[in-house]
């Protein structure tokens, strides 16, 4: 018995220094900074979306940049395609030099996670999926040619399924379909496949993409348990990535969405400034500012940027000097 006992609490003892060593990786001696945007969620906070951008790109002075380009924005009607809004996104990147991750797709960033044409909500799975690819396409003809455009970014963390209800469950057999679409029509350009980092399991994004990118959030508001940050370490990521790298071939990776703006229950701009402080203060923000810095990864782009911008007008301008300060200094 006493030996029995002995094997097992050795056997744990090695799991559990194999899996403390595999969370070792080399973490950058220096970060690439870069930021989301999104008009969609500009609108959401009741912003100009155009000076909020321009924000972006001249007084922060971001040279990276993830912009959506929403299915509704880009096709408000059927057949009827409107680029006038992401002709202006890419445009104003192009002339400061910044460069771009291009997302398409249903699900792409912005709760709801899904975002279907309204004059498609009573379709079939079938009808919708047609309309994608061919909404895909017409994006993608329109801006692989611009030499800002870094990668294409194809669906948004396809493989996680919190947002069932709005999405169903992801899809591996379509998000190919439309990866071989984006491939066919634009050969030069490398495409971004994207996961949960606290829970995804990684391997299916990491199979399907030329380039991998993970959202980190510490912290969030739970259905059931409410408020909390999650209880993990920056060891946690790259345990992750150890593992992708060893039992797959190594390929170029980022944080995607690092969260840098208050998670509520309800829209942003419908709480109290004083409940989304409570979410998301200036020691809160530069906590996850920290615990970026601690993961592998070289290349993050924040989350939230509407959001600071938001807040200046609200008097609360401490966000948006901590940003300035980032992307002026990379600290």
């Amino acid at each position: 018995m006493k030996r029995t006992l002995l094997y097992i609490v050795s056997g744990l003892l090695i799991v559990i220094a194999l899996l403390y060593a595999m969370s070792f990786h080399s973490k950058p001696e220096a970060i690439t900074y870069g930021v989301s945007y999104s008009k969609l969620h500009a609108d959401e906070l009741g912003l100009n979306w155009k000076e909020a951008y321009q924000a972006i790109l001249n007084d922060l002075r971001v040279m990276h940049l993830r912009l959506s380009a929403h299915w509704p924005m880009i096709e408000p009607e059927v057949g009827q395609f409107h680029f006038e809004e992401m002709d202006y996104q890419m445009n104003e990147a192009r002339v400061r030099g910044a460069d771009v991750i291009l997302a398409v797709g249903l699900r792409i960033p912005g709760w709801p996670e899904c975002h279907t044409p309204s004059w498609l909500l009573n379709e079939t799975t079938q009808k919708i999926r047609e309309r994608q690819l061919l909404y895909i396409e017409a994006v993608v003809e329109r801006y692989k040619g611009y030499s800002n455009l870094k990668y294409w970014q194809v669906e948004n963390e396809a493989f996680l399924n919190f947002a069932t209800q709005y999405c169903g469950k992801g899809d591996e057999e379509f998000l190919q379909k439309e990866i071989a679409l984006v491939r066919s029509l634009d050969p030069t350009h490398k495409i971004m496949v994207t996961d949960s980092g606290e829970f995804g399991k990684w391997y299916k994004a990491w199979r399907n993409g030329d380039v991998f990118g993970t959202s980190v959030y510490l912290y969030i508001w739970h259905h059931i348990w409410g408020p909390l940050r999650y209880p993990i370490g920056p060891g946690f990521f790259g345990f992750k990535l150890n593992v992708m790298e060893w039992f797959f071939k190594e390929k170029p990776s980022l944080l995607s969405e690092l969260g840098a703006e208050p998670w509520l229950t309800s829209p942003i701009r419908d709480a109290a400034i004083e409940a989304q402080l409570e979410r998301m203060d200036i020691n809160k923000f530069n906590e996850v500012i920290a615990f970026g810095k601690k993961t592998p990864f070289d290349t993050q782009y924040l989350w939230g940027a509407e959001w600071w911008y938001y807040m200046t007008q609200n008097n609360h301008p401490e966000f948006w000097t901590r940003a300035r300060e980032l992307y002026s200094s990379g600290k």
